[in-house]
């Protein structure tokens, strides 16, 4: 009976937690499996999207470059780390 309660707590507690790990950007960046991309990969790839880029840094499982866009608005933009694969950009003001 103690296992089939914690159990079940654990489960509900889960049920909780996900939705909000969903969301985060972070857990894009979780799967590290392969070599993960240099500094001077992720700006090539990302000047050769049309972003000035300003600064590229390791940070919560993600690359996170700091650029300035088309329009000339500041962007931070997150990639995942061995894939490349932009997984949010983020304006700023």
């Amino acid at each position: 009976m103690k296992k089939l309660v914690l159990l079940a707590t654990t489960m509900l507690s889960l049920a909780y937690i996900s939705p909000s790990m969903a969301s985060s950007g972070d857990v894009l960046c979780s799967s590290m499996a392969g070599q993960p991309l240099s500094m001077n990969e992720v700006k090539s790839m990302v000047t050769a999207k049309g972003y000035d880029v300003r600064r590229v840094k390791r940070e919560d499982g993600c690359l996170e470059v700091y650029a300035i866009d088309k329009q000339g608005s500041r962007v931070e933009i997150y990639l995942h780390p061995v894939s490349g694969k932009i997984v949010k950009i983020k304006k700023k003001s």
